[in-house]
């Protein structure tokens, strides 16, 4: 893996390199520099230039560079609409994207009324059992959303932790009907929190962007009452990401 990468780098600084000159700056045999192409090859991560036996980085890059910035772009965007809906909400606010089976929080902003030093950031929390992983559960494709359903277990975080499968579809299609999703309890006892959807500019919902506090400030009637501030905070940052729904 690390020659591989290796071959990358080469390739990115270089522009364009042969089997032999690759094979010379990661000092190995020219079959192992030839099969270490082939391989980046087949995956689209390089390809061979007009002239034979040379190679330049693939397409395949692209994606996966693609990938990260749009990830980049979500934070660097949203960071000031984060820090408003925590100014107006008075909560930690979070936004969160699809990691596997779980939802990565990728940044917070602390609201005044926080109590607590608890950073979600890099954290990976369950879909079933969180707001924001409601949302991205939610507005899955039904065979992927039971894929990951089944490989996460589904297991019971808490007392209030939904389950059941029959039930927590019953949820996901509540929450697709109202535009926002709640967990009170679910992760945490004493912990409530509401997410909304966030869209890139094909308009698929690529993040969620969360409030989260203490149940006895942030009530079930106060979630609901909260709930137009943060579907409108989430349409902003998917509007400043290219979405024009």
């Amino acid at each position: 893996m690390d020659r591989a990468i290796s071959v990358l780098e080469i390739l990115a600084h270089r522009g364009e390199a042969g089997v032999s000159e690759v094979a010379g700056e990661i000092d190995v045999h020219k079959s192992t520099a030839f099969r270490l192409l082939g391989a980046l090859e087949s995956r689209g991560l390089v390809e061979q230039a007009g002239e034979r036996g040379k190679y330049r980085l693939g397409f395949g890059i692209v994606r996966l560079a693609g990938a990260a910035t749009a990830r980049i772009d979500i934070t660097q965007q949203g960071r000031p609409v984060c820090e408003d809906l925590a100014e107006e909400i008075g909560e930690t606010v979070n936004i969160a994207v699809l990691r596997e089976h779980y939802a990565v929080n990728l940044y917070q902003v602390r609201g005044p009324g926080a109590i607590t030093a608890q950073n979600w950031v890099g954290q990976l929390t369950p879909l079933h059992a969180t707001s924001s992983g409601k949302v991205l559960l939610a507005h899955l494709p039904a065979k992927e959303r039971a894929a990951l359903m089944a490989q996460s277990g589904m297991k019971k975080v808490t007392s209030h932790t939904i389950t059941a499968k029959t039930k927590l579809e019953r949820n996901l299609t509540e929450i697709r009907e109202r535009g926002y999703a709640w967990a009170m309890e679910e992760l945490e006892l004493g912990l409530h929190a509401i997410a909304a959807p966030i869209r890139n500019r094909d308009g698929e919902i690529v993040a969620a962007v969360s409030a989260s506090g203490p149940s006895y400030r942030l009530t079930e009637e106060r979630l609901h009452e909260l709930a137009p501030v943060l579907v409108k905070g989430a349409e902003e940052i998917s509007h400043r990401i290219g979405y024009l729904g």
